[in-house]
């Protein structure tokens, strides 16, 4: 049986297309991808993430805990800070990505991927058990909605009284939404300004309603798995299972600006360490098709008729209208203009690197 979001009703009633998606019944699309996309870019979207796991880590050792645990520097984090994070395992290797949120200084809430949420959670539970700190699983606590898109404030301003410019981009505050107490933060993964918002179960489907009539006349639409991919692929934001894993590091990911060496030891950190003193042998860079073929995961990746990688994500670009991925090639192929072969369906279609992100919205936010 697949596991339902609180919001599953409202996605059939809309017409949604549901999948499987790491166990769970999700909508990966409504009006099409492609439109979604460009909702998202041009006015707003409005997802179910609610999918994602929740762990809340209690206790006077959290923060020593949550600094051999996770890459960043959480000491760095003030009341209602969130910072991007990655969880390692002796090897160095990306066990997730995560977000740490710093309630105060005892207790922080950390949402990971859905897929991986069971076994992060047995993972901190059991370092939090040896540190004297208590983990708590409450996935099934916590619905949560992005509303992503240079409208987004003016939609969620139409419901609150919080004054929503007041919060900065990566932080949150506790906030009523339409008479609902919520969470909400200035984080997203589609590479434009916008909103995530945590709320109980049974308030989820009055936000989504909510939500949904208040941003009709302003752009905004239902969206979907689809266009959340490549909406988060324009901006090159990391997917976990494609672009890292346990086998490769957030050096090699190009996510070293959340690996702080220098805050002291952690799980995976003197690996890390070796790695940036040795220099890397592979990273993941990002190519643009000169096709208009689009590569697919896993599409092999040449140089010179060689094989010498696999996409690790690929699609076409929509607001771009381009043919873009992201490939994980030996360090001497991966500078800027290198000239690259996709094998697709048989055919070598010529690629290059080329810079990322691949999109950048113009920062309302530092």
């Amino acid at each position: 049986m697949l596991k339902r979001t609180p919001l599953y009703e409202s996605h059939a009633s809309l017409g949604a297309r549901l999948v499987d998606f790491a166990g769970w019944e999700m909508p990966v699309q409504y009006s099409g991808p492609i439109a979604e996309h460009l909702a998202v870019r041009e006015a707003a979207g409005l997802f179910d993430v609610s999918h994602m796991g929740e762990v809340e880590v209690v206790g006077e050792g959290a923060l020593e805990l949550l600094q051999n645990l996770t890459t960043n520097d959480v000491s760095k984090l003030a009341d209602n800070q969130v910072q991007y994070s990655a969880l390692t395992n002796p090897q160095g290797g990306v066990i997730d990505d995560l977000l740490v949120y710093r309630i105060n200084a005892t207790h922080f809430l950390l949402v990971v991927n859905a897929g991986n949420s069971d076994g992060d959670y047995d993972w901190i539970k059991d370092h939090a058990d040896k540190a004297g700190v208590t983990a708590y699983n409450l996935s099934s606590a916590y619905a949560l909605l992005a509303l992503q898109g240079p409208r987004s404030e003016e939609i969620l301003q139409g419901l609150s009284d919080h004054m929503l410019d007041r919060i900065p981009y990566y932080w949150s505050q506790r906030v009523h939404i339409d008479g609902v107490d919520t969470r909400v933060s200035r984080t997203g993964y589609t590479g434009e300004d916008g909103f995530e918002i945590l709320c109980s179960p049974e308030n989820a489907r009055h936000l989504w309603n909510r939500l949904l009539i208040t941003g009709r006349d302003l752009g905004l639409l239902p969206c979907g798995l689809a266009a959340r991919n490549t909406l988060r692929l324009e901006a090159a934001f990391r997917l976990w299972g494609h672009d890292m894993d346990e086998s490769t590091t957030p050096l090699e990911a190009g996510l070293g600006w959340i690996v702080k060496l220098q805050k002291g030891n952690f799980i995976g950190g003197d690996v890390l360490a070796g790695q940036k003193a040795k220099g890397l042998s592979r990273k993941l860079v990002g190519f643009e098709m000169q096709d208009r073929a689009p590569a697919r995961d896993g599409y092999k990746v040449k140089i010179g008729g060689v094989e010498i990688g696999s996409v690790a994500s690929g699609s076409p670009a929509p607001y771009l209208k381009k043919n873009i991925g992201l490939v994980y090639l030996p360090i001497e192929h991966t500078a800027i203009g290198t000239e690259l072969a996709i094998d697709i369906r048989g055919r070598d279609v010529p690629a290059r690197i080329v810079e990322t992100p691949f999109y950048t919205r113009k920062k309302k936010f530092d």
